[in-house]
């Protein structure tokens, strides 16, 4: 009974993180013809990247199957996982799994995205006010700023907080969530840090701008 109960946990997690490693903008890019993301700009396979081939439509698609991938990780422990004893604890850690899965993706040698779209997939999951503000942090700074990294690493910081100020304020605070969801921001910082370097210098690409063969 007692390695059933280790083994469920450690199975949801595993299937997180392999639902993760669907980099769907090499994917999708594939599918419709297109450069493979990885090849141009930031040579990262996310939606930013893929926009900068000219196809919004592939971009979009992008967007929204990562982030969904991250939603749907933490769904199914919250559809299904009562039952097999798959509580808050395990959700942190099935949400955490499928970031790093993007991140680091089995199907694609690890070399995966920045995760801004799968960890709004898991944020929003995990409570949907906390996805939509950190969401709307985003969108907030990318509108103003034009730097997708920079709404990113604002987002990222600001998530952790969200939580607390939200759920986090009540007894029912989950401290597996909110390390969780700190993990998955410095993670994102980490990520980003050739980005911190480029807003530095001043030489970081404004949204929808074009990458160069």
């Amino acid at each position: 009974m007692e390695s059933m109960q280790s083994f469920f946990p450690a199975a949801a997690a595993l299937l997180g993180y392999l639902l993760g490693s669907l980099s769907f903008g090499v994917i999708i890019s594939r599918i419709m013809g297109l450069k493979d993301p990885r090849t141009f700009g930031s040579k990262n396979p996310g939606a930013t990247n893929v926009l900068r081939s000219g196809h919004k439509g592939a971009a979009v698609a992008t967007l929204l199957l990562d982030a969904g991938k991250g939603w749907l990780a933490v769904m199914l422990i919250r559809w299904y996982g009562k039952p097999y004893g798959l509580e808050d604890g395990t959700l942190a850690m099935v949400g955490l799994a499928a970031f790093v899965g993007h991140l680091y993706p089995v199907f694609f040698r690890f070399a995966g995205g920045k995760g801004v779209a799968t960890a709004l997939g898991v944020l929003t999951g995990i409570s949907p006010i906390l996805g939509l503000a950190t969401g709307a942090t985003w969108l907030i700074m990318a509108y103003f700023f034009r730097y997708s990294s920079l709404a990113a690493l604002t987002a990222a910081l600001f998530a952790p907080v969200y939580y607390v100020m939200g759920d986090g304020v009540a007894w029912y605070m989950s401290k597996g969530v909110l390390l969780s969801v700190s993990t998955m921001s410095l993670l994102l910082l980490y990520r980003h840090a050739d980005n911190i370097g480029r807003l530095a210098r001043g030489t970081e690409p404004r949204l929808g701008k074009k990458g160069k063969s």
